[in-house]
């Protein structure tokens, strides 16, 4: 059985008006990895501005800070509150978890809560289902991935705090 190939990296090319060239540092690369005279497909995936990631965090920061004080200590700091919002927006992973009685169930729900300070952990009788935030770096989200999950967020925050998304993007934006 062949050796599976490992994952390629971006390739960073420049059209120079009539081909993509790669840039030197991936020649290497190519001329290993490519057969000259073969089509390969080209997918362009747009990087993501500097600018809409701060605007975003800046955007949660805002939410936080405006957090009504009967619910201000539920989430203890701004990157507690995007994670919540991240797992209430649907941008989670999800892990069921049976014990054998209830009592058990709660001694799991404490050892997680202890191992991920961020997690959403819900118990049902002797069930624990831990919920946990996808992350949004730049190597795991795409920018039109980022883009809906910024968005969405932003709205479960614009809910919670009672003003309309427009007004904390705005706020937002006027802080950065």
């Amino acid at each position: 059985m062949a050796e599976p190939r490992a994952a390629l990296p971006p390739i960073r090319c420049r059209w120079d008006g009539e081909a993509f060239i790669p840039e030197r540092r991936f020649a290497r690369i190519c001329d290993n990895r490519f057969i000259i005279g073969e089509l390969y497909p080209l997918v362009v995936e747009e990087e993501r501005s500097q600018a809409t990631h701060n605007h975003y965090f800046a955007a949660v920061h805002d939410a936080w800070v405006n957090l009504p004080d009967d619910m201000a200590e539920r989430w203890p700091t701004a990157e507690h509150l995007r994670k919540w919002a991240l797992i209430k927006a649907g941008y989670r992973d999800e892990r069921t978890v049976p014990c054998a009685t209830a009592a058990e169930a709660q001694r799991v729900r404490a050892l997680v809560k202890g191992l991920d300070d961020y997690a959403v952990v819900l118990v049902h009788e002797n069930v624990v289902s831990v919920f946990t935030a996808k992350t949004q770096s730049t190597k795991a989200m795409k920018k039109a991935e980022f883009q809906e999950s910024k968005q969405k967020v932003l709205d479960v925050l614009a809910e919670l705090i009672g003003v309309r998304t427009r007004e904390l993007e705005r706020a937002a934006g006027q802080a950065a």
